[in-house]
C-alpha cells in the first residue's frame, strides 16, 4: 500500500536486526545448560521438528490449491514458523515472494505468543520440553520470548527448535513443493 521496497524498508529495521546477534548468542547459555535434556530428547526433538515441517508445508500446499493460489504465493508462505532470516533464504531459493514471507513470518510469531500459552494449557501441556519446543518450533523467536516465561528449560528448547525447525523447512519445503504443488 505505500509502494516502500524492502530494501528501503529494511534500513530502518537495520537496527532492531543489530540486536538479533546478542540476542541469540544469549540463548546459548540456557541452551549449554540443559545440554542433557537435548541429548536425552534428540530422537523426539528431530523427529517432531521434521513431522511439524511436513504437516505444516503440506496442509499449506493443499489449501493453497484449494483455493487456487499461484505457485509463488504458496511457497511464500511456506516457512511462516522458522526465523525471518531463514524464511527470506528459503523463499528466495524457491523463487517466492519476500515481502509476503516476511509478514507472515511476523503474523506466525504474534499469533504463536499470543495463542500458544492459551492452547498448552487446554492441552494440559506442562512438560517445560514440549513447551519450549512447541512455541520456538512455530512461533520462532516471539514464541521463545514466550517460553522464556515458562522458564529456562522452556526457553531453551524453545532456541533449539529455531534451529532444526530451520533445517527441517529447508530440506522439506522444496519437496512438498514438488510433490503437490506442481
Amino acid at each position: 500500500m505505500t509502494h516502500i521496497s524492502y530494501q528501503d524498508y529494511y534500513k530502518g529495521g537495520a537496527y532492531l536486526n543489530t540486536l538479533i546477534v546478542p540476542s541469540t548468542v544469549a540463548l546459548g547459555i540456557p541452551l549449554y545448560q540443559t545440554f542433557h535434556l537435548m541429548r536425552h530428547h534428540a530422537r523426539s526433538i528431530i523427529l517432531g521438528s521434521f513431522l511439524a515441517a511436513v504437516v505444516n508445508t503440506s496442509f499449506t500446499a493443499f489449501v493453497a490449491k484449494v483455493f487456487g493460489m499461484d505457485f509463488f504465493l504458496a511457497i511464500s508462505l511456506f516457512p511462516k514458523s522458522v526465523t525471518t532470516a531463514m524464511a527470506v533464504g528459503i523463499v528466495d531459493k524457491m523463487q517466492g515472494i519476500t515481502t509476503v514471507t516476511l509478514v507472515v513470518v511476523v503474523a506466525t510469531g504474534i499469533l504463536t505468543s499470543v495463542l500458544g500459552p492459551t492452547l498448552l494449557k487446554l492441552l494440559k501441556i506442562e512438560d517445560p520440553v514440549a513447551i519450549g519446543l512447541a512455541l520456538g518450533g512455530t512461533g520462532h523467536a516471539v514464541g521463545t520470548g514466550t517460553a522464556l516465561k515458562y522458564g529456562r528449560i522452556s526457553g531453551a528448547m524453545a532456541g533449539l527448535a529455531i534451529g532444526i525447525t530451520g533445517l527441517m523447512y529447508v530440506f522439506v519445503s522444496p519437496i512438498v513443493a514438488a510433490i503437490i504443488l506442481k
